[in-house]
């Protein structure tokens, strides 16, 4: 097989796990245009169409369907003999993807990266952070990070750090006046800072405390899908924010927002990176996990 002939097979794969032109353009880092292309001429050069392709949307024929199942496998047995070549090296090399939330990859991610890849420089991480709830087998990640009750079936877990918690925030202006809130409940009461998904969801609120759980669904002035705007709020005093307390120490620290509700705000040892059960674990995901479980 040409190395031609390689990039393509590599390039339909992609296409297929998007269903997308522009985002298998963005996974292999190049033009969209080159993706379209690389497709053309495969589908020229077997002699079958692969792709239904609409302004809109892209899905794969019956032939393309057949030729995914079957080509699949193959590749992933390419890359774990590719993989095997680590055992002679003296650190891993290749691409690991991963896909993490944004609120809180900063954290998840601190004093990783740097260090995994001093110690690997053959090794290239590819890191998509979203909030959006992502499949990571369609989206071509090798693995994913989330909090346990958001994991998705029939995946291996790996408990990770940090440990994090959420902190009830408020800027002086705002609580000047107003009773602070000593329950969940007195939340009712307050203008609050409301989280949206990027479904479209709105966040409620969790506490728990001596075992007990409570969830709030909240109300006030913003409404907001990025938890630095959140903050950002609440230092202009539109309302209580519930945020991650690592995005706050700062302002904590120099008065300008106060915590409220401490201590019913419980810290979340629950963090997972997930991969799937029937995927081989390369040895550069190895690294990273072994990284995450002790950052």
């Amino acid at each position: 097989m040409h190395g031609t002939e390689l990039a393509e097979l590599s390039t339909f794969l992609a296409v297929a796990r998007h269903r997308s032109f522009k985002q298998a353009a963005v996974e292999r880092g190049v033009a969209a245009s080159a993706i379209s292309h690389t497709i053309r001429s495969l589908e020229e050069r077997v002699g079958v169409r692969l792709f239904h392709r609409t302004t809109r949307s892209v899905s794969l024929t019956e032939a393309g369907a057949r030729f995914l199942s079957e080509l699949h496998p193959a590749f992933g047995q390419i890359e774990k003999a590719l993989d095997s070549l680590n055992s002679f090296r003296g650190t891993p090399f290749g691409t690991v993807r991963i896909n993490v939330p944004n609120s809180i990859a900063p954290f998840v991610l601190h004093d990783v990266m740097g260090p995994l890849l001093k110690q690997n420089p053959g090794l290239h991480l590819d890191i998509v952070a979203t909030d959006r709830l992502v499949d990571i087998v369609e989206g071509g990640f090798d693995a994913g990070i989330r909090f346990g009750e958001r994991l998705m079936q029939d995946m291996i877990a790996v408990h990770i750090k940090p440990t994090l918690r959420f902190s009830v925030v408020g800027s002086p202006d705002y609580l000047a006046g107003r009773k602070t809130p000593v329950m969940p409940a007195d939340l009712r009461e307050h203008a609050c800072i409301r989280y949206r998904y990027p479904s479209g969801a709105i966040y409620n609120w969790q506490f728990e405390k001596n075992g007990e759980a409570v969830d709030v669904e909240v109300n006030g002035p913003v409404t907001l899908d990025d938890q630095e705007l959140m903050v950002e709020a609440a230092l202009q005093g539109c309302g209580l924010a519930y945020v991650w307390d690592n995005r706050v120490m700062r302002h904590l620290a120099s008065g300008a927002l106060i915590r409220c509700l401490d201590d019913w705000c419980a810290p979340d040892d629950g963090l997972f990176l997930y991969y799937p059960s029937r995927r081989y674990l390369s040895a550069g995901l190895r690294a990273l996990i072994d990284m995450l479980k002790t950052g």
